[in-house]
């Protein structure tokens, strides 16, 4: 068949959604039985049209004109139409409101509608308009976790037989790299060991200032020389975050190292005294899985799709009490045997889930969805 894929989350430096989009287009492609078309009236990143990829996976950026201005309404049917799709994904919320195929759409959360404060208004607004007419639009949803499966079902009313949950994994990339290959990368980005790492874009959701703050608390009694190493796309909402941290009287130990390569992610995973993930709210979560696949002891929060995601491989915290997150760190960073057991069973679960499974059963989202349109 011929499968469309949004290719609007690949226009700009990737984060969570725009991961998601490429691997799965890839690995939809790797199996040579489909055509995969990732299209966007945007121009991508140079880096993925450059590259090389399954010969049946195209990347088409048809311009801005007249029509394909109002994408979702007008262009994006129209090229459906032209181009004998299928089937469409809409990666990144969004299906075209009209067309002559089914339609997939992923809702990755809800966090615009149930934590509506960690983000702007204008935001908020725009999903509360758009998240029921995607839902409604869709032939079938896919969440990243049953979590988010039941949230869907109770919160925009759809029916949980057109939700299907399906993982998402870590990307092969990530790996444990020896010291030989990360020292380089620590002096070039001035951080020292031992440290402890967040990665992720710096936004009120990731409850960041409670990791500053828990962070004061473990520096203010322990005699190590910690550092603390937040890497990642700077958002919204963050002028309290910043301003703490200048004032913070571990400010001289907090690093934020802006967005980064999935080369130096990688170096910082595998360097890290351990890796914390304090988020209020997520849908499935890919940072503490790849620093579990490059080897890291993980804590995150006891939050339903986190605890979903990772299983028993990390120690799980109430991200809305600082001193038990500052408790947690210091008794993981004293704990050299459960560092070592968090870290095998990190590497563990993260073979259990891979990117070729989730093609797979997105592919059969997609011949369920032509099924139920052909009745």
């Amino acid at each position: 068949m011929r499968i469309a894929i949004d290719g609007l989350p690949l226009c700009d430096p990737l984060t969570g959604v725009g991961h998601y989009t490429l691997e799965l287009a890839r690995h939809l492609a790797a199996s040579g039985e489909d055509e995969v078309i990732v299209v966007s009236p945007r121009a991508f990143i140079p880096s993925f049209t450059a590259a090389k990829h399954p010969a049946n996976l195209r990347f088409i950026h048809t311009g801005i004109n007249p029509v394909t201005r109002y994408w979702w309404s007008l262009g994006l049917p129209r090229y459906i139409r032209k181009n004998q799709i299928a089937v469409f994904h809409g990666t990144n919320f969004e299906v075209p409101l009209r067309g002559n195929c089914p339609s997939v759409i992923t809702i990755h959360d809800l966090s615009q509608i149930l934590y509506s404060q960690t983000h702007e208004r204008s935001r908020v607004r725009r999903a509360r308009q758009r998240l029921p007419l995607m839902t409604r639009t869709a032939t079938i949803v896919i969440t990243p976790t049953e979590a988010v499966r039941r949230e869907v079902h109770k919160h925009l009313q759809v029916p949980l037989n057109r939700i299907v949950a399906i993982a998402e994994a870590a990307r092969s990339s990530f790996r444990p790299l020896g010291s030989e290959l990360t020292d380089g990368m620590l002096k070039r980005l001035q951080i020292t060991k031992p440290f402890v790492l967040y990665v992720g874009t710096v936004e009120p959701r990731k409850n960041l200032l409670a990791l500053v703050r828990a962070f004061e608390q473990v520096v203010s009694d322990s005699a190590l020389p910690l550092q603390l190493v937040i890497a990642g796309r700077k958002g919204w909402m963050v002028d309290d975050l910043f301003r703490h941290a200048q004032e913070s009287p571990a400010s001289e130990r907090i690093r934020f190292t802006g967005y980064l390569s999935d080369n130096d992610l990688c170096g910082l995973y595998s360097s890290c005294a351990l890796f914390v993930y304090p988020s209020l709210y997520e849908g499935f979560g890919l940072p503490p899985l790849e620093a579990m696949a490059c080897g890291a002891p993980v804590i995150a929060s006891s939050i339903p799709s986190i605890s979903e995601v990772v299983g028993d491989a990390a120690v799980l915290v109430d991200p809305t009490d600082v001193t038990s997150l500052a408790r947690a760190i210091v008794s993981l960073l004293k704990d050299e045997k459960l560092r070592k057991e968090l870290a095998s069973k990190g590497l563990r679960r993260t073979s259990e889930l891979s990117w070729e499974r989730t093609a797979e059963l997105t592919k059969a989202v997609y011949d369920q969805a032509l099924t139920w349109t052909a009745q």
